[in-house]
């Protein structure tokens, strides 16, 4: 009982201070009072009935919470300024609001938003990112489909931060972020964090048929057009880059149960290995020191053929 109350009053408490009032020392001080009121309620006032009160303002707090909608009209930082939309017309799909801009520092860019245009027949394989700011158990996941025709199109799935915002994963699960999947090149996508970021960053080809990635695609393609007309809150644990990468790869015909490294992700590379879907004719520490691609990358800033270039010494190329 006492670790439920806890995580009851921590949760109310932070639900306050990440509200949508407007002045944070209005919710930093409605923050502390709920929780100073809710412990001596529950601890030091010695009455019963008291702690029916603190369920009282805790369920007002959820409720409160409740109406807090995402949207789309913010001051958008302009790396996500622009949701990007697919136009799906049987083999043939036209994509707006494609990232592709020239990075000079992390901070210092020309924003270029284009249209591409794919072909589904034409999709051959599908490769799997990691990228760390720092090595540890938690980093970012994207993925990458690759085409025979034209050049690779990378999907990541992000927080959509306003100026002046940058992420913080305890205020992303109240509703301080919204959810975008950013569509675009890897010299862009990739580049950024290999060369600018100074991410260390990480490419494995999947095991996957092509038909396989063709649904994954479509289902991607279509959750871009339910964002495009209906804003999400992006959630740590339920909707971010790794968890809905399971939950559509799922949706297109994998078969597997949770394992803690899809939250974990910074460790998903190993389940990757060890669940077959990566190449494991090299011992994983190899496998994976020869996916570093940040060298490839870095040599290979700001050339047209950045996509084949960063993977010319993967051991995946040659299957």
């Amino acid at each position: 009982m006492f670790l439920f109350w806890m995580v009851l009053i921590a949760w109310g408490a932070l639900a306050i201070y990440y509200s949508n009032l407007p002045w944070a020392g209005l919710r930093l001080g409605l923050a502390a009072a709920f929780a100073a009121f809710s412990v001596w309620a529950l601890w030091l006032s010695r009455q019963p009935r008291k702690s029916a009160v603190v369920v009282g303002l805790f369920l007002g707090v959820v409720a409160w919470w409740a109406t807090i909608q995402p949207s789309h009209d913010r001051p958008w930082r302009p790396e996500v300024a622009v949701m990007p939309r697919a136009f799906i017309n049987g083999d043939h799909v036209r994509l707006t609001g494609v990232r592709n801009f020239d990075y000079r520092s992390r901070d210092d860019f020309t924003v270029l938003y284009e249209e591409r245009e794919v072909f589904l027949s034409h999709l051959s394989g599908l490769d799997f990112y990691v990228s760390y700011w720092a090595e540890g158990p938690v980093g970012h996941t994207f993925l990458s489909f690759l085409f025979d025709n034209v050049p690779p199109l990378s999907i990541s799935i992000e927080t959509r931060p306003e100026v002046g915002e940058g992420f913080a994963p305890l205020a992303s699960l109240f509703k301080q972020f919204e959810l975008i999947y950013v569509v675009g090149d890897e010299r862009d996508i990739v580049g950024v964090r290999t060369n600018h970021r100074r991410e260390a960053v990480y490419l494995y080809r999947l095991n996957t048929s092509a038909e396989d990635v063709r649904r994954l695609l479509l289902i991607y393609l279509n959750r871009i057009n339910e964002l495009a007309d209906r804003p999400e809150w992006y959630h740590l644990l339920s909707n971010s880059c790794t968890i809905n990468i399971v939950r559509y790869a799922n949706a297109a015909g994998r078969e597997g149960r949770f394992d803690i490294r899809h939250l974990l992700n910074g460790l998903i590379d190993s389940y990757l290995y060890h669940s077959g879907r990566v190449d494991t004719t090299l011992p994983f520490e190899e496998l994976r020191q020869r996916s570093l691609i940040n060298e490839a990358a870095q040599a290979a800033d700001g050339t047209p053929d950045f996509s084949e270039r960063i993977r010319t010494a993967l051991p995946t190329t040659s299957r």
